[in-house]
């Protein structure tokens, strides 16, 4: 069975203060290094690592943990001051690395990732090598990877004769089939909020072969592609979804899902868990998986990284830090922490293990183990203020939700992603 217990401390929930595992951290150790971090299965594994690491190197491993809003400002505030007193940092990549690589934050590590064959950095996903990469350079390594996937409810394909769709075009049929709120089922549920729908979107987008930017980095979410997928992703949720769905994000999305009321839901594999949990799910034993469908230009699901650990500029302790995680990110901890504690490793030889991926559902596995170049590395725009800019991309989906004007409102939402894109060139 899927562990339910530390797939769970994925949630991004506040935390009120640090939790400091070792001794205080403004103190001078020549045998000590800090990391921060927050909560995740990678950060609970951490722990136990640590121990090893302390008892056969005799260096000890401080861990500070943080909310996801306190670590951004933590770091903010501590690397402004050009800080010593940490010399590891877990950072979300797609939030901030191009942020945090600008202001000479994050050392380079490429000549390290690198040089190492038996570390064996090509072991690592394609996607979650790109992720942490940035000109060409490498500011972390990947340690949690997370899909795009389709969960679906097994036992209504099967008695309604319908194969689990492969396209966009049989999503759809299946979905209207399936379609019936009179009984309480709606033929899908999926994310509609403005900010939350753009990484569960990203995925369509790329579907209908379009992007959010086009190769020069420039604005691109009123091609023609890009119409098409607002028009097929809002109309899903118009024609087919639960009521209010521009009000829902993947908390009330999912819980649709887990309790029956919807044939499909398409989003994160890190959410498998939600539907496994015999004390919240109605689903336990008719949940299935399958690969993002295809659109008109194939199936692109994102894989992308959610948490990396990069070493601090300013740390006077670089080497050691990078022995330190060279050895936490190898082969054999890798396996570990997937078979331990449900970490979603970005190195493909994790999954390639069979005792360390029997944690996960079987079907979720092989989709998993199947990642290929046709998965894309990001699911939001690239660009420092990637949180204002999904409130610009996210509003003509909306308004396809809606029934609006999609070629209109995608058009003014292109205008507004572009000046934000101009201020940072």
């Amino acid at each position: 069975m899927f562990s339910t217990r530390r797939a769970v401390l994925a949630l991004p929930a506040p935390i009120a203060a640090a939790s400091v595992l070792g001794a205080c951290s403004g103190e001078s150790d020549p045998n000590a290094l800090t990391i921060v971090t927050f909560a995740s299965p990678w950060t609970e594994g951490l722990k136990d690592l640590v121990e090893d690491y302390e008892a056969a190197e005799g260096v000890r491993v401080r861990i500070e943990t943080y909310g996801n809003e306190q670590l951004n400002a933590t770091y903010r505030t501590r690397l402004n001051a050009r800080s010593t007193d940490f010399d590891l940092m877990v950072f979300q990549t797609q939030d901030v690395l191009r942020d945090y690589s600008r202001n000479l934050w994050l050392a380079d590590l490429t000549e390290r990732v690198e040089s190492d064959a038996a570390w064996d950095w090509e072991d690592f996903q394609a996607q979650a090598r790109d992720a942490v990469s940035l000109d060409g350079r490498v500011f972390g390594v990947p340690v949690m990877t997370e899909r795009h996937i389709m969960y679906y409810r097994s036992d209504l394909l099967d008695a309604a004769g319908l194969d689990v769709p492969q396209t966009f075009t049989e999503l759809r049929e299946a979905v209207a089939a399936l379609h019936d709120p009179a009984n309480g089922v709606h033929g899908i549920a999926l994310r509609g909020a403005r900010v939350p729908l753009v990484t569960q979107f990203s995925s369509f987008l790329y579907g209908f072969g379009g992007d959010f930017q086009d190769g020069d980095g420039n604005a691109a979410v009123d091609t023609p592609e890009a119409i098409e997928a607002y028009r097929f992703y809002g109309d899903l949720l118009h024609d087919f979804g639960p009521p209010g769905a521009t009000n829902m994000g993947w908390v009330e999305a999912s819980a649709i899902f887990a309790q029956g009321g919807a044939a499909f839901y398409l989003d994160a594999d890190s959410q498998a868990y939600t539907f496994l949990d015999e004390t919240a799910s109605a689903v336990v034993d008719t949940v299935a998986y399958a690969r993002f469908p295809a659109g008109p230009a194939g199936s692109h699901p994102y894989n992308i990284v959610p948490a990396a650990v990069g070493v601090n500029a300013f740390s006077e302790k670089q080497d050691q830090a990078w022995a330190f995680l060279k050895w936490a990110t190898g082969a054999e901890n890798c396996i570990r922490l997937l078979a331990e504690e449900t970490a979603p490793s970005a190195r493909q030889s994790s999954w390639d293990d069979p005792a360390a991926a029997a944690a996960y559902p079987a079907g979720l596995v092989e989709i998993i183990r199947d990642v290929d170049g046709d998965y894309v590395g990001h699911d939001r725009p690239r660009l420092e203020q990637v949180a204002r800019a999904r409130e610009y991309v996210g509003g003509p989906a909306v308004t396809a939700i809606e029934g609006g004007d999609v070629e209109a409102a995608a058009k003014d939402a292109n205008e507004d992603f572009q000046t934000l894109l101009d201020d940072e060139s």
